[in-house]
This record gives structure tokens, C-alpha cells and sequence, in this order.
């Protein structure tokens, strides 16, 4: 994923965990950023992971709440795309909350009466 490692190169189901060891971030942390912006995330440990388990060198991420809102593959494309401009910080939390905003709004939270 955009030079990002995935824990076991990929996944075949709606969930995978990122490893950030080749980053500057912890699990912990990157939760932490992608809730400012709108994405909620689990920290979650790797493999042979340096970390604690309260710290972690993964996060783990899952489709549910997205699929339920309507979001397609070219939507997760985006997601995948802040997320990994986040790590790569490449663009401020405010510009990335601001694409999540714009996909939420396309997307609105099913509403049941």
C-alpha cells in the first residue's frame, strides 16, 4: 500500500494490520493522529513486535463501518491514500481531515427510524 507494509503482504478479508516499524510511528500514535482526523483505527501489535503492548508497531484496520456507509473500492483507495499521506505526512491533519470530511459527506451514516 503505497510503500507501506502490510502484515502478511495483504489481505483476503475485511481486516489487515499495517507494520510502521519501517516508519517513524508507533500503533499508539498513528491511532492516536488518524482519530483527529476522522479515521478510527486499532493499535495493534506485529509479529516479533519491539513494542509493548501498549504501545505496538501496527494498527490495525477494518472495512465494516465504511462498507456500511457505501464506500466503494476507489473510496478505500482514498482512505488508503490519507492514511498513508499521514504516515508519510506529507499533507497537515487539517487538509487530510478535510478529504475524510469530503468522503463522509458523499457518504452519509445510514439513518434508520
Amino acid at each position: 500500500m503505497n510503500g507501506i507494509n502490510i502484515v502478511s503482504g495483504g489481505t483476503v478479508n475485511h481486516l489487515f494490520t499495517i507494520d510502521l516499524r519501517n516508519t517513524n510511528w508507533t500503533g499508539k500514535d498513528l491511532s492516536n493522529a488518524l482519530d483527529e482526523i476522522g479515521i478510527t483505527v486499532n493499535k495493534n501489535m506485529v509479529p516479533n513486535d519491539p513494542e509493548s503492548p501498549f504501545v505496538t508497531s501496527g494498527v490495525r484496520i477494518g472495512t465494516p463501518a465504511v462498507t456500511t456507509r457505501g464506500f466503494n473500492k476507489e473510496d478505500m483507495i482514498k482512505v488508503g491514500c490519507i492514511i498513508t499521506d499521514l504516515i508519510k505526512n506529507t499533507l497537515t491533519k487539517e487538509a487530510l481531515k478535510a478529504r475524510v470530511e469530503e468522503l463522509c459527506k458523499i457518504h452519509p451514516l445510514p439513518y434508520k427510524k
